[in-house]
């Protein structure tokens, strides 16, 4: 039996797992939590996951919130005008199938107890280069799927695939009761130019169906008002505020709105980068990264835990179909870039977000709202971003659609 460690006990590192368990490996997954330290812990991100990856889990037999969180239908996108009279246009785009945002600190804790009930073994630690030299000791194939420090340095920065070097977005986020449903449950994203955007998503979360109330603001601009030292409650009440002066025509769904609980607020920025897919430990032994270790995204997009488990699926069949040969560094290296070629269009539509928009892009979201085509069209490339990335890669595309 093959034996396979996987480091860290996110989405992707958690799918990966499971998956391989299911196919007969054996699985030892290094966490440096328990599921009950990440149960009672902050909010962990944003997230939504949309059809094609919730067919992945449902695969595995992981869809196990359907009747529980809401079933987010479409997507909602509005543009503030840009003298700041209001709104400019929007529209609501139809999703194939319906998405779904679940807390992550009810998901990962129940995906850490499958594991174990699967015949995964579990070791809470505090992964450094050391325990990766032991683990790539005793193991066929290491993967690491998370890790700050010395253990993200052992990817080098794919600079040609980085093209930012400082965070592009300022992140506040705050699970609320009390938001106002639309009439149709949809993912929100009201954008601002120049200053940044204000998502609002459907989520499910310890105390029953939620609102996640997601700033993402360009560094310096007005949007740009938290830290990690605020309290729930006081951050809630700055992002109301900020609804109220940029997106007013959202205001009244959340003016009665609270956290979910005292550890619902969660603030952050960082760089967006892409790393080689191959690490090589002080004793030559190589070690493959996957998900966030290697292509870490700004949320702007929403295709966070989408990439995860588009990846970590890219990983799993490859991982299966070797059989019995070495996982060498070229085979690591080869897999790395089937993963990465899966979420690459993702990568380059979350990378043009980030930057002011250009004319034909914004014309192409006018249009939009006068055809409801053109807008499930948009919609549904949250879920496969290559389906809608030529429209605004190329004004000529842009203007035919």
């Amino acid at each position: 039996m093959r034996h396979v460690t996987i480091v860290g006990g996110g989405q992707a590192g958690l799918v990966l797992a499971i998956g391989l368990l299911d196919a007969g490996f054996k699985v030892r997954l290094a966490q440096n939590r328990t599921g009950q330290d990440i149960a009672s812990g902050k909010v962990l991100s944003s997230q939504c996951v949309f059809g094609t990856a919730r067919a992945v889990e449902r695969r595995l037999g992981l869809d196990l919130w359907d009747t529980a969180a809401p079933p987010i239908e479409g997507v909602r996108i509005a543009v503030a005008a840009p003298d700041g009279s209001g709104k400019a246009f929007g529209f609501v785009g139809r999703l194939d199938a319906p998405a779904q945002a679940v807390d992550q600190r009810i998901k990962f804790p129940r995906f850490m107890e499958i594991v174990a009930e699967r015949g995964g073994t579990i070791e809470i630690a505090e992964v450094g280069v050391g325990e990766l030299e032991r683990y790539a000791a005793d193991s066929d194939l290491v993967v690491v799927a998370a890790g700050k420090g010395p253990v993200s340095q052992l990817f080098e920065r794919d600079t040609l695939r980085s093209p930012f070097e400082a965070p592009m977005r300022a992140l506040s986020l705050v699970f609320a009761n009390g938001v106002t449903p639309h009439e149709v449950t949809c993912a929100t994203a009201n954008i601002i130019p120049g200053v940044g955007e204000l998502f609002m998503i459907p989520s499910l979360t310890h105390s029953g169906p939620c609102e996640i109330l997601f700033v993402e603001a360009i560094p310096g601009g007005p949007l740009d008002l938290f830290d990690a030292k605020l309290e729930a409650g006081a951050q809630l009440d700055k992002i109301k505020a900020l609804i109220e002066r940029f997106v007013p025509w959202e205001y009244a769904r959340v003016r009665d709105a609270v956290p979910t609980d005292r550890n619902a607020g969660l603030v952050g920025r960082f760089a967006p980068t892409v790393r080689k897919g191959v690490g090589t430990l002080p004793s030559g032994k190589a070690v493959l990264g996957l998900a966030d270790a290697v292509v870490l995204n700004d949320p702007v997009l929403g295709q966070g835990s989408n990439n995860a488990i588009k990846a970590a699926a890219i990983y799993l069949d490859s991982i299966v179909r070797r059989g019995a040969a070495p996982f060498a560094a070229a085979w690591m290296n080869a897999t790395f870039e089937q993963g990465f070629g899966r979420v690459e269009p993702s990568t380059t539509w979350t990378n043009m977000l980030l930057q002011p928009p250009p004319p034909h892009a914004i014309d192409l979201l006018a249009r939009a709202s006068a055809r409801q085509e053109l807008a499930d069209r948009i919609a549904q490339g949250f879920d496969e971003p290559a389906g809608v990335l030529p429209l605004f890669a190329d004004p000529a595309r842009a203007a035919a659609a």
